[in-house]
């Protein structure tokens, strides 16, 4: 027992500080582009990207509804030691992917991009950033979703520290060629969304190089057009929960947008946009917490080994509470320094921060332990609780945060917390009334 325990372990911090490095792609991304263009550009700048991240998260919706729902059964196929069924899903979940890809850019970024920014934001001074932000975004969407779909793949492929080496190099290239495209080139905002695309192919290109080696061609892709459509029906089921929680976050985003900034205004608008990227901060080991314990946890499950699962769900509950204490302390001391940090220089817009940054970072302590019980709930195979967290994360945001921008909008900041705490109290009383047990259907 103790051997499986340290193996677990082993495994388990492989697999998440791979995850991590991967999350930054995705979430530390907008991140530097956040604190790069507030000081090269200005304080709208960074409010363009946040009236952007409805966009981005759509897109990385796609991924988890795809690659993330592929990941965890080609994971079960590896434990089941499956390999042609796991070459299948492999090959069909990246082709479905980067079709969706290319599609969205197609119809979005070349034929109604200017329809697409005035959707997500109507003040005129912002606008003009944001479409030139939004555009480029869409254009090389694909880039983002094969990135992505590459890491799970690699990583779940036995291959964590080819994935860790991937994301710090796209990252360092985003972020240098951000500053060259942005300032020495002059291509303004869209350069910084610019930089974000390249980096992430040259993150594709090193992940690629994963199948150079005999050894590491356990997946690889193979085409048929059997069972293909029972294929693409069982990858979009595994990956519904988390792709559901993804679009309703993807609402969520969009309407808090809309009305902050109708609520607010443009300082309102800049103090959110600092809030969203702290989310960002938090959803970086929230990510690498969920995607070790579908992977690692999937495995597990495929050899029926419920010790084991419980091994690794113990540990990502501790990891996830360590990095939210740190994470909240650090931001609760230093939230002005986190202003200025983005370029901040106005009074009134650093003093609204200190106050929204703290009671964000406060509410999202329930948001992370919620979306963690969420794939518990998926590992167990509670699906309906799975479906109904994933629904419930982001859509009681929006009626609360609604009401009380009407009634009480000195309080527009606690409305996230006031939701989540809404929503960890019904979940209690369902998993009660329903009495669930967390044990492995043998």
């Amino acid at each position: 027992m103790r051997l499986q325990e340290n193996d677990i372990t082993k495994q388990f911090y492989n697999y998440l500080w791979a995850y991590i490095l991967v999350a930054l792609s995705g979430c530390l991304g907008n991140v530097v582009d956040g604190i790069i263009v507030g000081n090269l550009i200005s304080e709208d700048g960074v409010s363009a990207i946040t009236l952007a991240k409805p966009i981005n998260q759509f897109i990385f919706t796609l991924h988890l509804l795809i690659n993330a729902g592929a990941g965890m059964l080609v994971a079960y196929a590896i434990g089941q030691k499956n390999i042609d069924n796991a070459r299948n899903l492999f090959t069909r979940a990246l082709t479905l992917s980067v079709g969706l890809g290319l599609l969205l850019a197609i119809v979005g970024g070349l034929i109604f991009p200017t329809q697409t920014s005035q959707m997500l934001c109507n003040n005129e001074r912002i606008l003009p950033l944001a479409k030139d932000y939004i555009q480029v975004l869409l254009i090389g969407n694909p880039a983002f979703i094969l990135m992505w779909g590459l890491s799970t793949m690699v990583g779940v492929d036995g291959s964590p520290r080819l994935v860790s080496m991937a994301v710090i190099i796209d990252n360092v290239v985003n972020l240098l060629l951000d500053i060259v495209f942005i300032q020495w080139f002059g291509w303004g905002i869209a350069g910084s969304s610019a930089a974000t695309v390249v980096g992430h192919l040259v993150g594709i290109a090193i992940l690629l190089s994963h199948w150079r080696k005999p050894e590491n061609r356990r997946l690889k892709l193979v085409f048929s057009t059997e069972g293909l459509a029972a294929s693409w029906k069982r990858i979009i089921s595994q990956g519904a929960p988390l792709a559901v929680a993804s679009i309703c976050l993807t609402l969520l985003l969009f309407s808090a947008n809309k009305i902050v900034l109708s609520t607010t205004g443009r300082t309102g608008m800049f103090v959110f946009a600092l809030c969203m990227n702290l989310l960002q901060v938090y959803n970086l080991f929230l990510s690498g917490t969920c995607q070790t314990l579908q992977s690692l946890g999937a495995i597990q499950v495929g050899k029926k080994n419920d010790e084991g699962v419980r091994m690794v769900i113990k540990r990502g509950f501790r990891f996830i509470t360590t990095a939210m204490a740190i994470t909240c302390l650090l931001v609760c001391l230093y939230p002005q320094g986190i202003a200025r940090l983005f370029g901040c220089d106005e009074p009134e817009m650093i003093a609204q921060s200190m106050t929204a940054l703290r009671v964000f970072a406060l509410s999202f302590i329930p948001f992370c332990y919620i979306y963690v019980l969420m794939i518990v709930y998926k590992l167990y195979s509670h699906h309906s609780m799975a479906l109904f967290i994933s629904f419930a994360l982001s859509l009681t945001v929006i009626p609360v945060l609604w009401l009380v921008a009407k009634w009480m909008p000195q309080y527009i900041w606690h409305s996230y917390l006031i939701a989540y705490l809404i929503e960890a109290a019904i979940i209690f009383v369902l998993h009660k009334a329903r009495h669930i047990q967390f044990q492995l259907k043998v």
